[in-house]
């Protein structure tokens, strides 16, 4: 399958959520699948499951809600984000089959740079030593799906603080950085991607 893969930059995440949404409606069966690679500036973001109580303390961070699934998280400089544009009856996938193989690269990669990561039952993204390292919340619109995954790359931490991460009281994050020293955050992006595009071109 072939797939265009944009690098973004960082960026806000109003424009690029709007953009998504304009793609995802005037695309049609002809229209190529992408990937869109990209950091965003601090924000709160709130999935259409979010509940008021998990945002404890936003600071002077924004908050946005959006209309992906799942509950609140945040974004920020040194995460790697990476949104999934693809027509999933052409990709031979279904959700579950996508969420799935989202999470398969994730631990593909991890396992590349011999960190042991694993999913858990009833709360999507992965996770190392019970901490959560890469998230993931979709929406799937007239058989396209748009949003994506994060990767906590090289970030600030802090933030997490300031809500229940995906709806979990308690709930710890980690990220590469504190897992593998000297890796720069170009790398990651650039050996994930593969990782990425081969777990999706194998559905």
């Amino acid at each position: 399958m072939s797939i265009i893969v944009r690098n973004l930059g960082l960026v806000t995440y109003q424009p690029v959520h709007q953009k998504m949404q304009q793609f995802t409606d005037t695309r049609n069966s002809e229209t190529p699948n992408e990937l869109w690679v990209l950091q965003h500036q601090s924000i709160y973001t709130l999935g259409q499951a979010s509940k008021p109580e998990h945002l404890l303390n936003a600071g002077n961070i924004p908050v946005y809600q959006s209309d992906r699934g799942g509950q609140i998280t945040y974004h920020g400089p040194g995460q790697l984000i990476v949104y999934i544009l693809i027509d999933i009856k052409r990709a031979n996938l279904g959700v579950k089959k996508l969420v799935h193989s989202l999470e398969q690269a994730v631990i593909n990669y991890l396992t590349f740079l011999n960190i042991n990561s694993n999913r858990r039952t009833k709360a999507p993204g992965i996770y190392v030593n019970n901490k959560k390292i890469a998230s993931l919340g979709l929406r799937i619109r007239k058989g396209y799906s748009y949003h994506g995954l994060s990767l906590n790359v090289d970030m600030d931490l802090q933030p997490f603080q300031g809500i229940n991460t995906c709806g979990y009281a308690d709930l710890e994050v980690t990220q590469i950085a504190d897992l593998k020293t000297k890796i720069k955050f170009e790398q990651v992006t650039e050996q994930f991607l593969i990782y990425l595009l081969e777990v999706i071109n194998s559905s």
